[in-house]
């Protein structure tokens, strides 16, 4: 599964929660300024519980956009290392717009948010169309808030209902639910379904081999 690198401007968004980042396949950097001393408490608990997938980078020295070459940088590093993960810029500040079309047009998956609830994985107009188009009566989703939920259910009721062999390989199981659910989906919105389903114990991995545990058809 796609390893998903959230890089935090701290300085330009005051994250809290990283409830939405909890799966296997979230590596999250909180960068962090000369000025940024105190932080909240629910943000530092909630980094202290992602454990070795979560990571401060501190500035010791102000100067301007240093936070920004910082990042930056930390983000080749990381695109050098795994030149297949999707890098996720939390950010305001349009100037790492440049930087990412930069990234796009070397096929490196890379997009701008203004906030973890923008990253392409969890934009839910997009999902919601899909979902509704897909499931028709069967689910209909109301709310923002439905779509996540409707997608991996979607995918969960297709593998139940698959009598044919079930893709044996995370690589062919994400395939096979990206088309399922739909194209215009981005592959990050895929890997959090995947992610869901494994966490509710429907789909199990061990490397990249995958087994199933699912509901009766």
């Amino acid at each position: 599964m796609r390893t998903n690198y959230v890089l935090i401007d701290f300085e330009n968004v005051h994250v809290r929660s990283l409830d939405l980042l909890d799966g296997e396949h979230f590596r999250v950097t909180v960068f962090l300024g000369p000025k940024n001393t105190k932080l909240p408490v629910d943000l530092v608990l909630a980094m202290q519980s992602l454990g070795e997938r979560g990571e401060y980078v501190s500035l010791e020295a102000s100067g301007t956009n240093a936070l920004d070459f910082h990042i930056a940088f930390h983000l080749g590093r990381l695109a050098s290392a795994d030149p297949q993960g999707f890098f996720h810029i939390i950010s305001k500040d349009t100037g790492f717009d440049p930087l990412v079309e930069h990234l796009k047009a070397r096929k490196v998956f890379s997009a701008r948010s203004a906030s973890i609830e923008d990253m392409p994985c969890f934009k839910a107009a997009t999902a919601v169309q899909t979902a509704k188009a897909v499931a028709g009566p069967l689910l209909s989703p109301t709310s923002e808030t439905q779509s996540f939920d409707t997608l991996w259910r979607l995918a969960l009721n297709h593998l139940t209902a698959t009598k044919a062999s079930k893709p044996a390989k995370t690589s062919t199981l994400h395939s096979t639910i990206h088309a399922r659910l739909g194209k215009n989906l981005p592959a990050s919105t895929i890997d959090v379904v995947c992610s869901e389903l494994v966490k509710r114990g429907y789909v199990r991995v061990s490397g990249s081999a995958v087994t199933y545990a699912l509901p009766a058809g």
